[in-house]
């Protein structure tokens, strides 16, 4: 597995602060999407590591200073804390402080005590030793549910709060002790952050203020930008290095870099004008400065053009139902879910402009002269040219019936089926095949603009989910909910050429490698398998290829490249030796 081009389009709420932690060392950094957590490279963010064992939407998560764990917090209030040095994040301890959403974690400096806080029934917070659970302090203080909290990395230990109560807490320990209550903000205080060295702590509300306060005693040393630091809400702020600096994200789209000392804003990033511009999370890490906006776009800000970010990273923030692959320019690509590229050598990528398709992708397949053709659930086929990279509005079919699946050959020839008919559309296939839950598998022939009923039945042995020729046209797999693979020979009237036999679950997915020699089935059991025509005895296993989510989509890049899709919104792009 060499590289997961794994979504960094993740799941945002309007005004709701996003957490990225990053690793002690610099290297990484982690967040959270539906139910992973993503642990990525930040110098080459196509270098990722996903953990999938929460049974519940995961809301944070973040490293321990020593960087050997990663504490997350999901919906349901549970907290799982696992290892980061082995690949299969073998899970040491697991506890549920709350009883509601985890909000934001805190560590202490010996990575031995965390502080949790979000919402709940009877306390919005929790404070304890990180491998026996029990309290080493009482959170109170808060009428409302806790969105931030932070510890002092330095003795003597100070942990400070933000609530939607519009107040702050200052505590002082271990064991962890009220002190008093912080009242500057006027609206929900939405993230509270110690700088490195311990000397302060600032806290950022929807108000749209910054409040700077010692980190030993908790006073008010001074507010950032006056009484405004910025013209919307602020959802997040990260301290730099060496304590003399630190950024914060606001819903006014602008992310701001202060000169601490000084109390002024010495650069202002302008992320752009749409609403999914509003900035909800950021991260200084080394000399990374990055930032999530509301459409769960990543952004690398650089200080030199405050106006344009180094990169952008996009992705999907929801389950991917289809992939394919096509080189422009000698370069391989892949394309994926609505309208996602990526470059399948570097893992960079980007997004079509102009409006898409307005609901879930079903299948999507490359057409003749660079061309991609798709069918989606809001009852349209859509063609794209590739060279353009740009949806237009005239390449759109509105079809009567929801299409299902789409197929398309040399010739300007596509065929959808849809929910009740099969289409025909010239925008050649010889042949064409169509199957129904009965297991049978019908064959048509093209003839001119009209499609025509061979009276040819194959017979699969259960219900059909995919199907697929071979690139040379000389077999057919299919794949059914009886978990068998069928290949037949074309030339030699569709006669069975070898059944495999492997899932555990409905494969639902396959793809044919450009050898021809080789296909690819993916299932509702995490699996792939890679067949060999020849000899069914042969094969490839990919097992817990998304771990916890099925696989969706397969396309090969080469004969030795295979990408994955699932409904974890990742892509996973493997090595394939035989």
């Amino acid at each position: 597995l060499p590289y997961q081009f794994r979504d960094l389009s993740q799941k945002m709420e309007r005004g709701v602060a996003k957490v990225i932690g990053g690793d002690p060392k610099g290297n990484n950094f982690v967040y959270t999407n539906g139910k992973c957590v993503i642990i990525r490279n930040i110098q080459n963010p196509a270098i990722a590591d996903i953990y999938t064992e929460h049974a519940h939407t995961v809301t944070v998560a973040k490293y321990s200073p020593s960087g050997f764990y990663i504490a997350s917090g999901d919906v349901s209030g549970k907290i799982r804390i696992w290892d980061t040095t082995q690949k299969e994040h073998i899970l040491k301890y697991e506890y549920t402080p709350l009883s509601g959403k985890v909000k934001d974690i805190a560590w202490t400096e010996d990575s031995k005590r965390m502080a949790v806080v979000g919402d709940g029934r009877e306390k919005f917070g929790s404070v304890f030793l990180w491998d026996t659970g029990s309290s080493v302090g009482d959170l109170s203080g808060h009428s409302k549910l806790i969105n931030s909290v932070d510890i002092k990395q330095t003795r003597p230990y100070r942990l400070v709060t933000g609530s939607d109560d519009t107040c702050g807490s200052f505590f002082k320990g271990p064991p962890f002790k009220f002190e008093f209550t912080l009242h500057d903000h006027n609206q929900f205080v939405n993230c509270v952050r110690f700088s490195p060295d311990g000397n302060r702590f600032v806290t950022a509300g929807a108000d749209g203020q910054l409040f700077l306060h010692d980190g030993k005693e908790g006073t008010l040393i001074s507010t950032l930008g006056g009484e405004k630091a910025h013209k919307g809400g602020i959802y997040a702020v990260s301290w730099s290095p060496d304590s003399s600096q630190l950024i914060s994200a606001s819903g006014d789209k602008t992310v701001k870099l202060w000169d601490v000392g000084a109390g002024t804003a010495v650069t202002t990033f302008n992320l752009g004008t749409e609403v999914t511009d509003q900035q909800l999370g950021c991260l200084w890490q080394n000399d990374h400065l990055l930032t999530i906006s509301l459409s769960g776009y990543i952004n690398y800000l650089d200080k030199n053009n405050p106006n344009r970010p180094i990169r952008t990273i996009k992705g999907h923030s929801k389950s991917i139902q289809c992939v394919t692959v096509h080189k422009k320019d000698g370069r391989p690509y892949i394309y994926s879910g609505t309208s996602h590229y990526w470059d399948a050598e570097t893992g960079e990528n980007d997004c079509f402009t102009g409006k898409g398709h307005s609901n879930q992708v079903s299948q999507m397949v490359i057409g003749q002269a660079s061309e991609l053709v798709t069918c989606s659930m809001d009852d349209t086929l859509r063609y794209t040219n590739l060279n353009k990279t740009e949806y237009s509005a005239s390449d759109v079919v509105k079809m009567d019936f929801q299409p299902k699946s789409v197929s398309a050959a040399s010739g300007g020839l596509s065929v959808a089926v849809c929910i009740g008919q099969v289409c025909l559309y010239i925008i050649a296939i010889s042949s064409y095949t169509n199957c129904f839950q009965d297991g049978d598998i019908r064959l048509y022939s093209i003839q001119g603009n009209t499609l025509k009923d061979e009276g040819q039945t194959i017979k699969a042995t259960g219900a059909v989910t995919a199907m697929a020729y071979s690139n040379d046209g000389a077999y057919l797999a299919v794949i059914d909910d009886k978990k068998v693979a069928t290949a037949f020979t074309v030339a030699d009237s569709y006669s069975v050429k070898n059944e495999f036999y492997g899932h555990h679950a409905k494969p639902v997915t396959l793809a044919w490698s450009p050898d021809n020699e080789h296909f690819a089935t993916g299932g509702m059991d995490m699996m792939v398998f890679i067949w060999t025509i020849s000899d069914p005895d042969k094969r490839v296993k990919l097992s817990d290829t998304h771990r916890l989510h099925h696989v969706t989509g397969l396309a090969w890049v080469d004969e030795h490249t295979l990408v994955t899709t699932s409904h974890d919104a990742s892509i996973k792009q493997w090595t394939i030796t035989y």
